[in-house]
């Protein structure tokens, strides 16, 4: 069995003399009386808490028009109740203790009320962290290492971590140094999140700045902020970031190779900003969907329909394929319905009544007066097209045709407008062919039938 070094022994026992230091004094006279005390608190905050909490949950589920950051506030302090209580119940009892006896009779409880609060303070702080799993582990290590602070254990801990080291050469890597880099990237990571979400919301905000530069600036500052995060976290710790160029640049060539499309993703999206060819709110056609644009991606455009689906398309088909925008200079759309009306109705007054159902639809812009023009003389009716605009093609081009149809429906039958459709009849005829005819009935009967046609 392999033996561990003199180095790491020597971390170790120290550790373990401080923790064993700490017990002892948990043994004083003045101290020992506190644990039950503490843990009494700990159940009474327990009691306290559950008979709280439901009425914490309604009284959040009853309020109407609250901004959804409360809500969650109220949601997370109801995750953490118990703590939060006892951490109010330990501070007051070590108030009340140090005003009627000697402060060094609350110690041990002023201690555990620290760390509460410590533990409280990080739970919250910690929600600046969108990924759950990385929230967590983040959670998890400053819990520990506020534990350690406030019970004087950091400096020993840190020692038997220094201890634990890969060795190459000169250069070494311990695991102190790693938790120390994972750290400090973390939170300038965390950082720098929330410095481009604070920014981003005021480029949203700023109406004189195209839709597509905002994106664009947005994108580019937090590449900027998260690489500068890294970058410094890593040369905090003492990383030399120098010998990481050559290999850089070799998983760069291999990365440009296996991930050409991810990269012609990118590249073409940074296109789209800067061309303005598509922009968030342009309504767009793309083969069989249509839609409007909803967020512009460093890898995709996500397009939203009309039945709710959202199609994430990559930015590459939409700078190398053919893209229908209905409002890329502006919001106007024009639409056609072809209809049909007998000989019997003059087409002057078909026109005026079609115009004026067209009007009658609230979509259909007046500034923009539709036209009826006559495009033929069919075989059963006389064949026209209606032609109208809209400015709100987002909100649906079927239904507005159908809105449309039946305001032309009821216009037509108020005025006596008659819309033919073809009609056949199918006659049989009585007389069956002869007897040296040789056919059967049946297909006498079929080879005799006489269509006729008519409106």
């Amino acid at each position: 069995m392999e033996q561990f070094s003199p180095e790491v022994i020597d971390a170790a026992q120290g550790l373990w003399d401080r923790v064993w230091m700490f017990l002892r004094t948990l043994l004083i006279p003045s101290r020992l009386y506190q644990l039950p005390a503490i843990a009494g608190l700990v159940l009474l905050a327990w009691l306290v808490a559950r008979l709280i909490s439901p009425r914490l949950t309604g009284w959040l589920r009853s309020r109407e028009n609250w901004p959804k950051w409360r809500l969650r506030l109220g949601l997370l302090v109801d995750r953490r109740l118990t703590l939060i209580v006892f951490t109010l119940l330990a501070w007051a009892v070590v108030l009340v203790m140090r005003e009627v006896t000697l402060p060094f009779r609350s110690q041990l409880i002023a201690l555990a009320a620290t760390i509460a609060a410590a533990w409280v303070g990080i739970f919250f702080l910690a929600r600046v962290i969108a990924n759950r799993f990385l929230r967590r582990i983040v959670t998890w290590a400053a819990w520990v290492w506020v534990t350690l602070h406030l019970l004087a254990l950091t400096e020993p801990a840190a020692a038997v971590l220094d201890t634990v080291a890969l060795s190459v050469g000169d250069f070494r890597l311990s695991l102190l140094t790693v938790i120390k880099a994972l750290a400090i990237t973390g939170l300038m990571i965390a950082g720098a999140r929330v410095i481009s979400r604070a920014i981003s919301g005021r480029l949203a905000q700023n109406d004189d700045i195209s839709p597509t530069m905002r994106v664009l600036t947005a994108k580019l500052l937090q590449v900027g902020l998260f690489s500068l995060a890294v970058i410094v976290g890593l040369k905090a710790v003492g990383f030399d970031l120098t010998g990481l160029a050559v290999f850089s640049g070799a998983v760069g060539v291999g990365l440009g190779f296996g991930l050409q499309k991810v990269v012609s993703n990118l590249v073409s999206g940074v296109i789209i900003l800067l061309d303005k060819s598509v922009k968030p709110g342009d309504v767009i056609s793309l083969g069989e969907t249509f839609g409007w644009i909803e967020e512009l991606g460093a890898r995709y455009v996500s397009v939203v329909t009309r039945d709710g689906k959202e199609y994430l398309i990559p930015n590459e088909d939409l700078v190398t394929g053919q893209v229908v925008n209905w409002s890329h200079t502006n919001n106007f759309v024009r639409l056609d319905l072809n209809f049909g009306t007998s000989y019997d109705d003059d087409p002057h007054e078909v026109s005026r009544i079609a115009i004026a159902a067209a009007l009658s639809v609230k979509r259909v812009l007046a500034q923009r007066r539709p036209v009826c023009w006559v495009t033929g003389f069919g075989d059963s009716s006389v064949d026209y097209v209606l032609r109208f605009w809209i400015g709100d093609a987002e909100a649906g081009l079927t239904n507005v045709r159908g809105q449309v149809f039946l305001a032309l429906w009821d216009a037509f039958r108020e005025h006596g407008v008659s819309i033919p459709f073809p009609q056949r009849e199918v006659r049989l005829l009585d007389r069956a062919a002869g007897a040296d005819g040789g056919e059967t009935p049946r297909a006498v009967a079929t080879a005799g039938a006489e269509v006729v046609t008519g409106d």
